[in-house]
């Protein structure tokens, strides 16, 4: 009965872990991208689809995406964005040398740390070329780690500023 009790008990904490790993949201959106941007590309859900908002991202995150969303970047279209805003463009070769990495938890959130190499079919690459870097900053509401905001290395930033600013331009500048 008590090793019976221990396995439990192991099983629970394991699965407790699991659902605790900061790094799960950050993993089903890089394997959308994965897909989507493949030799023989598959459809797939979208990345701020409403299942997904409502559970892989915070609900700050998916309220100032909803805000920016009501100003769609295209007249027949849906989402703020014109681009993919986890590749960083409109074009991409096939997702290489994917790592996703999480940092420790600071201040309630952890920093998981993705790279990638999404342009090697370009051609060749500046000497000191470097592989995309994005910085997913994942929290804990519910139990559950969650998708706060999407770091982008460069010029575009956070991509929870980037929807605070579109649907800000949108309120004051209707179409």
């Amino acid at each position: 009965m008590k090793r019976l009790m221990l396995v439990v008990l192991a099983c629970t904490a394991f699965s407790t872990a699991q659902a605790a790993d900061p790094a799960a949201p950050v993993n089903e959106i890089m394997q959308e991208a994965v897909k989507g941007w493949a030799e023989e590309a598959q459809s797939g859900e979208d990345y701020f689809s409403e299942a997904r908002l409502g559970r892989i991202y915070s609900q700050d995150f998916a309220k100032t995406y909803r805000e920016a969303a009501k100003f769609p970047a295209y007249d027949e279209g849906d989402s703020p964005f014109d681009y993919d805003v986890i590749v960083s463009g409109q074009d991409s070769c096939s997702i290489k040398d994917l790592a996703v990495i999480a940092g420790p938890k600071t201040d309630g959130k952890s920093d998981v740390k993705v790279t990638f190499d999404n342009s090697h079919c370009f051609g060749e690459r500046a000497s000191d070329w470097k592989p995309s870097e994005l910085h997913f900053m994942v929290i804990e509401e519910g139990g559950k780690p969650v998708i706060d905001d999407i770091v982008r290395t460069g010029e575009t930033g956070s991509l929870k500023g980037e929807l605070q600013g579109i649907a800000s331009q949108g309120v004051t500048n209707p179409q």
